[in-house]
């Protein structure tokens, strides 16, 4: 009894040192992540780029991070999940030194590519905190790591502020001083047995495929996809959609999509915690129940309402005051990150031998549901003329998510009630 009491406060206390660096770390990678989405429209007047190019930097992470998801997963798994960590933290610096030398558009595309190391962080961080907890309290555990996602609402309040102050390639700087910051502290203070390698673990794609031939793991990995893919195409078009939408300069419209991406990353904590205490199932019904009420909201356009009068015509305006739809972004934000806690801890507990590559597989979902989705916002609000159009396109997202996961979540139970013992 007493070496077991000792081994569990031992694990907490290792959870004590991990969990936050591991944090940090995805808070700085994150910050990465996001950095064109401000910092490329600036490039695109000092370039004179086309919307083609500037596409491809906003959508060059996203897709890098996708393609780079499950073999970060397999070499967590195979040469240590701290190991990945510290060497996805030094491709980023790298990163940072390119934007702070070159000044040409391919030098700055394939800075874009190399901030697609943050989804690698990802994975292997995963498997870094999941190694060093009890399954008592993996939801709050992976929330917490997922809020780490607030990274990317700093640089949308860094940008503009360095961009009027001196220029906006201080945030690389910057950046670059806190990766080697949290690079040295990972190798000071985190032991490589954290989360040891296994050499002899098996790296082909067909055999770990075929240990997670629960229907399960897959249909709940396609809802993570839906929920977080929507979450960062919106946090990656709101700083443009508030500023056409309302008139504002690009700085203000970055830092109101502030008001969407920090409360829907902290919301994690939140998600994984209730999902803990009461069960991920109902978590992630109302959370996104509460998700689609806010975007009924926000997907109503101004409009003009005229009404053909005795002796005149009445014009009546319908639009959606900038504080109202401030209240109802936090909501959403609030609503999908909760989904994301709550269903990043369901996956996670349904295949925890292979966190790593589970966590790789999610992130390949949420990455290309990603990618795809700001393409499809142009193309649509190109085709209809109408801005709030985006928040359309993820209500059907989620209504078509509600009702999958509704079905499969009355077949879990259901399977539940007839075979107890498995």
């Amino acid at each position: 009894m007493g070496s077991e009491a000792d081994q569990e406060d031992g694990r907490l206390a290792s959870l004590a040192v991990v969990l936050p660096l591991a944090v940090t770390g995805f808070v700085i990678a994150a910050g990465c992540w996001t950095l064109f989405a401000v910092a490329g429209i600036h490039l695109r007047a000092e370039l004179s780029l086309s919307n083609l190019q500037f596409g491809l930097l906003l959508a060059m992470p996203m897709a890098v991070s996708a393609l780079l998801a499950v073999p970060a997963g397999l070499a967590a798994r195979k040469f240590g999940a701290r190991r990945i960590m510290l060497f996805c933290l030094a491709g980023l610096a790298v990163c940072m030194v390119v934007l702070l030398t070159t000044d040409t558009f391919p030098g700055y595309l394939l800075a874009a590519g190399g901030l697609g190391l943050a989804g690698g962080f990802y994975s292997a961080g995963l498997q870094f905190v999941t190694s060093n907890c009890q399954p008592q309290r993996l939801g709050l555990v992976l929330g917490v790591f997922g809020a780490g996602v607030t990274g990317a609402g700093f640089t949308y309040y860094l940008v503009p502020l360095f961009h009027e102050a001196f220029s906006w390639h201080g945030v690389p700087l910057a950046y670059l001083i806190v990766l080697l910051l949290v690079l040295a502290l990972l190798l000071l203070l985190t032991d490589p047995d954290d989360a040891i390698a296994d050499p002899q673990t098996e790296t082909s794609l067909k055999v770990l495929f075929g240990h997670l031939n629960q229907q399960s793991v897959w249909q709940l990995g396609a809802f993570f996809g839906v929920v977080a893919g929507s979450f960062f195409a919106l946090a990656l078009w709101l700083p443009d959609y508030l500023s056409s939408q309302f008139g504002l300069q690009v700085g203000t419209g970055a830092r109101l999509a502030q008001w969407f991406i920090i409360p829907g990353a902290l919301a994690q904590i939140l998600g994984g915690g209730m999902s803990d205490r009461y069960g991920s199932p109902k978590v992630i019904s109302r959370s996104l129940f509460v998700g689609l009420v806010a975007l009924v909201v926000l997907s109503y356009p101004p409009m003009t309402l005229f009404i053909r009068g005795v002796d005149a015509t009445i014009r009546i305006e319908f639009a959606l005051p900038m504080n109202v739809e401030r209240i109802f972004v936090v909501v959403l934000g609030v609503a999908l990150g909760s989904a994301m806690g709550s269903l990043q801890r369901m996956v996670i507990i349904e295949s925890r031998n292979n966190a790593a590559f589970v966590a790789g597989l999610l992130l390949v979902g949420a990455c290309s549901v990603a990618f795809l989705l700001p393409v499809l916002f142009g193309a649509v609000n190109h085709w209809l003329g109408v801005r709030s159009a985006v928040f359309m396109i993820v209500f059907i997202l989620l209504c078509v998510c509600q009702f999958m996961f509704a079905r499969f979540n009355r077949r879990h139970e259901r399977n539940a009630l007839l075979h107890p013992g498995i």
